[in-house]
């Protein structure tokens, strides 16, 4: 009797492919995304910082985000389903309010440049994310249980996330926008008297720039904050012969430096101001007094405070210059993210 072998193969086994990005990858897209918004941080903080300062101004308000945004990659490589899209849409939000914030306010106002390209890509990268969130949490939602189950739990995590939009993603862009967005062009010239063009220097070295009405009475008045909202208190001012000095702050208009619509900082104006007025053949150094509005007026009182020359000013609108006595304006919750923001994105 013959027998006959019959060789047969093996089962075929898994064979183990290297790990190859591939941009339909959830994390893949999660790091492209997050990578983008990382890039704007860099650029706005060490690469082209405001005229006028230096990387070094901005370690805090540029590393801290970094090491948030590297974080966030680091967990969502870790993470359930549902946290990972909690953070695409945590990062995603974030990059999109400071694309749209920053970078789309002055493309809007002068056209795009330095750091508002990488701004402007920002605001798809976010938007990108935000869908990558909103996908991810759409197929992690669990089936299992009674529809009422659901139904509840569906809408306590929605809950908690319009809290969390409230109380943290608000309070932080808000205080991106302030510590970031000056008007950013010199409004148009309805002082209707003849006046020069001017600029001097602060003691921490930023060029300021402005208008100056030559002074016939031998004083003259530091007008504050900016060229816009001052020029009808300096024509009153020059009908009654008062030289009359307005400029714009610091990161505003034509002046260097960081924006900041809280004013820190912005007593150094002043007072490079009032030493400008001082050279001035046409001022009386004793004679040199200053009007403020809103937070000008708080800076002004703060600068006669530590400038004698300061004779005299008027405050017109001031308000607090501590957080802390802003807290129930800004909303009890609130207050506790928005305040630490503040001091963390100023610099």
């Amino acid at each position: 009797m013959t027998m006959t072998t019959v060789a047969t193969n093996p089962p075929a086994t898994a064979v183990a492919r290297p790990w190859r990005w591939r941009l339909r990858d959830e994390r893949s897209l999660f790091l492209l995304g997050s990578a983008l918004v990382a890039l704007h941080v860099v650029d706005d903080s060490f690469l082209q910082p405001p005229a006028g300062t230096s990387a070094i101004d901005h370690l805090a308000s540029g590393l801290v985000p970094l090491a948030l945004l590297a974080a966030a990659a680091w967990a969502h490589g870790r993470s359930r389903s549902g946290w990972r899209g909690l953070l695409a849409l945590v990062v995603g939000v974030f990059g999109v309010g400071i694309g749209a914030l920053e970078a789309g306010y002055y493309t809007a106002a002068v056209g795009p440049s330095g750091d508002d390209f990488t701004g402007l890509l920002a605001i798809p990268a976010g938007v990108l994310l935000v869908g990558l969130g909103a996908v991810t949490l759409w197929r992690s939602r669990r089936r299992d249980g009674s529809m009422l189950r659901r139904v509840i739990r569906r809408a306590l995590l929605a809950l908690a996330g319009v809290l969390a939009a409230f109380f943290v993603a608000q309070p932080v862009l808000f205080a991106y926008a302030v510590t970031h967005i000056q008007r950013a062009y010199v409004p148009a010239d309805r002082l209707g008297v003849a006046h020069e063009n001017v600029s001097f220097t602060t003691s921490d070295g930023l060029r300021l720039q402005g208008w100056y009405i030559p002074s016939r009475n031998g004083a003259a008045v530091v007008d504050f904050p900016g060229r816009l909202g001052t020029q009808a208190a300096a024509r009153m001012l020059a009908r009654h012969g008062y030289g009359v000095l307005l400029f714009d702050r610091r990161g505003e208009g034509r002046s260097q430096g960081g924006g900041n619509l809280l004013g820190w900082g912005g007593d150094k104006d002043i007072i490079a101001a009032v030493d400008w007025l001082k050279k001035r053949p046409d001022v009386d150094p004793r004679r040199i007094g200053g009007i403020g509005f809103s937070v000008g007026g708080e800076l002004m009182l703060e600068a006669a405070a530590k400038d004698p020359d300061l004779a005299a000013v008027v405050s017109d609108g001031a308000g607090a210059r501590q957080m802390l006595e802003e807290k129930k304006s800004l909303g009890g919750g609130t207050f506790w993210v928005m305040s630490p923001a503040f001091v963390l994105l100023n610099g």
